[in-house]
């Protein structure tokens, strides 16, 4: 590999092109087609990327800076120093925009009679109302902090905001902070409820920090917020004297909270000595100060529709759409039977998650079935899928669950997962050091009359039911003899740590995934103009990659990429990569799904992968690309890539320079989403749930007794 790949000029840096694909994001926010009250969404979407870019990749190359490591970035010749220097004025550009479009979008909301009011706009009768809240629900909860010899200057947390004041006492001046109580909703509603008419939780504190300080002047206020750094690596030496691999997540999670400030954002210009007491205190320069009009908790845009009345949610919100069930599969029938006759694809969010949960549910209580194992990555915070795992083993199977608790800003959830599936019986495993076990695969085993038969789903996203309504992913549920037989391998091997496994069907990464990409890659490099290559992922960074696709482009292959987010390749790049074009489509669903074709004809090889084109997917993870054997799904993935390929409105192509263009068409609009939404013909129908909780069985009350032997055995001791 060249050290001077950026010299070739058809590379560029990754931490711009994410800022680019934020900027996508909230370039939706001002799109006129995008209802009013979706936009709003897409300022907060905006807003929360950032914040964990600053967290993610700016606090990992803040921490090379100080550490003198001034590592070269072989795909844009910046060192971390010049990487930070260009980030942090593009995202002060981006921050300024986006209160631009706030500011337009508030004015539009109260002309669709929605008011976002400041509490001096609010009548003296509200203004009462509002006063006897903060006293009766938010002031049992307020926390307000001095800062003097006997108070240190808080630890403040990653996302949380705070009122900060400077005060004045008789006998001098002191710094305030109060913490606004994550318990609280983001915004209250005011009025009669004729209109829509809410103040920010955050307002009202501050509005009343008179009172908050009865024998204090209020020198100067504002509302703040900081990012810290989220870079602490669990197999760092530090953690290596804890032995519980939980704990040892628990500590990291500790330790994070206290990481070096990479942003803090103040809700308006600090005076100067207010700015210094803040950078001083934090351990900050200028550069890190951002300055915003916009309400520090956004997230309100996501309960805002709750408060709209129906008329109101029909011109402002999206038309719901309601996923839909599998025609693949009949419901009054055996699921598990079925998918031992044939294939099935489910596509989310335009097909539900519901048959892969009815499908467990099925095996929860069927006596046929001796084992479920999955892996987990992140879950939804009251997760179906989680209670019939724990049914399952409450009924006498064995259920194997490979947890990662390394899972990014997800790992306190699963940890507290971990311990309840645990509790219930299950064989909870955790991975392993230096890798995240990021697959997504769940194997079911039924033995009937001595004969073992296996159903498998593999899917391109996390088994998560919320995120199922929310993100585009591919899921296939298989009976198919050599996927089937990998998988129990997979699983075994993942039990003993046993990374190296030989899998014939399945690419399993860190083992065989990249090569064999790389492999067919150089198939159709061979085949020249007769190549084709096509990948849906989300992101390109892998420098081996980079390079293969050059070469493929070179020989006259066909390369179609649709890459949402970063793409550290650029296309059409003379001489280079003419034969590359790379689109991203941002719109109402997060693209996630990841789809690999190589060829046409007989000669195609097709997989939906859990993996992007990234080093760390490829090399650093537990990854799986499952092959799609069976004529019909090949046929209906071909139509769904050609969908995306067609979108001629939410699609932006990436150009040359690394700039997104919005697509030249004469055709009529067409939206990707929209069409795969409306073209799917499962049923709108939700499939009859029993109680979670069926009768107590007898391995159930057993393993009740045995649970509270422990507890009675370890309070004696």
């Amino acid at each position: 590999m060249k050290k001077d790949l950026f010299k070739q000029g058809y590379t560029q840096n990754r931490e711009m092109s994410w800022l680019h694909f934020d900027d996508r994001c909230l370039n939706e926010a001002k799109d006129k087609t995008v209802p009013l009250a979706e936009r709003l969404k897409f300022v907060s979407i905006f807003t929360s990327n950032l914040t964990e870019f600053f967290m993610v990749r700016v606090g990992s190359l803040l921490d090379m800076t100080k550490a003198n490591y001034e590592h070269i970035d072989n795909k844009s010749g910046m060192t971390p120093s010049e990487q930070l220097a260009a980030i942090y004025p593009f995202a002060k550009r981006a921050c300024k925009k986006r209160d631009e479009i706030y500011a337009d979008l508030k004015k539009k909301m109260a002309k669709a009679g929605i008011r976002d009011l400041l509490i001096e706009e609010c009548t003296k009768a509200e203004q009462k109302d509002l006063r006897k809240y903060l006293k009766r629900q938010c002031a049992p909860l307020l926390a307000p902090q001095i800062v003097d010899i006997h108070h240190p200057f808080p630890n403040l947390q990653s996302g949380e905001t705070y009122i900060a004041a400077i005060l004045k006492y008789k006998t001098g001046s002191n710094f305030s902070v109060v913490p606004v109580p994550k318990a609280l909703p983001s915004i209250i509603p005011v009025g009669d409820g004729r209109e829509v008419r809410f103040v920010h939780t955050e307002d009202l504190i501050m509005s009343q920090l008179a009172n908050i300080y009865p024998d204090a002047q209020i020198i100067e206020a504002m509302k703040i917020t900081v990012a810290r750094s989220a870079y602490v690596d669990a197999d760092d030496e530090a953690f290596e004297e804890i032995k519980d691999y939980r704990k040892k997540m628990l500590r990291v999670l500790k330790e994070r909270r206290k990481q070096n400030v990479t942003m803090l954002v103040c809700s308006k210009k600090p005076s100067q000595r207010f700015e210094k007491i803040l950078l001083s205190n934090l351990k900050i320069t200028k550069r890190e100060l951002f300055v915003c009009n916009v309400p520090m908790d956004l997230k309100y845009a996501f309960s805002l529709p709750g408060m709209l009345d129906e008329e109101r949610k029909e011109k402002l919100l999206y038309t719901p759409y309601v996923p839909k069930l599998s025609p693949a599969l009949d419901y009054h029938k055996n699921l598990f039977e079925q998918i031992q006759e044939k294939d099935v694809l489910l596509s989310y969010p335009y097909e539900s998650m519901e048959p892969f949960l009815q499908l467990l549910k099925e095996a929860a209580s069927d006596p046929d079935v001796v084992s479920i194992k999955i892996t987990f990555y992140r879950l939804a915070s009251h997760a179906r899928l989680v209670e019939y795992l724990c049914l399952a083993a409450e009924n006498g199977k064995e259920v194997d669950v490979l947890i990662e608790l390394k899972a990014r800003f997800d790992e306190q959830n699963n940890i507290d997962y971990s311990e309840r599936l645990e509790d219930a019986g299950c064989n909870v495993i955790y991975g392993f050091e230096k890798y995240k076990v990021h697959s997504k695969i769940c194997l079911i085993t039924k033995v009937k009359d001595e004969v073992n038969s296996h159903v498998v789903l593999v899917s391109t996203g996390n088994f998560n039911e919320n995120t199922a309504k929310q993100y585009t992913d591919l899921s296939i549920l298989t009976s198919d003899p050599g996927i089937t037989e990998d998988a129990i391998s997979f699983f075994q091997n993942m039990a003993i740590g046993k990374l190296d496994g030989t899998y014939h069907s399945l690419l399993v990464a860190p083992v065989s995934l990249k090569t064999t990409v790389m492999d067919l890659m150089d198939r159709e490099i061979a085949k020249g103009k007769d190549g084709y290559i096509f990948a849906k992922i989300n992101a390109i960074t892998d420098e081996e990659i980079i390079v293969k696709l050059k070469e493929a482009s070179c020989a006259g292959v066909n390369v179609e990429m649709i890459v949402r987010g970063i793409s550290c390749i650029l296309p059409s790049v003379e001489g280079k990569t003419d034969r590359i074009r790379i689109r991203s489509v941002v719109g109402r669903y997060l693209e996630h799904s990841r789809i690999y074709i190589f060829g046409k004809g007989e000669e195609e090889k097709m997989y939906i992968a859990s993996a992007d084109f990234m080093t760390r997917n490829m090399e650093r993870r537990v990854e799986i690309a499952c092959p799609i054997n069976d004529p019909e799904i090949r046929r209906m993935i071909h139509a769904y890539a050609d969908t995306y390929l067609a979108d001629n409105t939410k699609a932006r192509l990436l150009h040359s320079n690394g700039r997104y263009h919005k697509i030249k068409s004469d055709d009529d609009p067409f939206c990707a989403q929209d069409a795969l939404m409306d073209s799917a013909v499962g049923s709108n129908q939700t499939i009859a749930r029993s109680p979670q909780r069926p009768a107590t069985s007898a391995f159930k009350t057993k393993f009740k007794k045995e649970k509270k032997k422990k507890k009675k055995e370890k309070k004696e001791k």
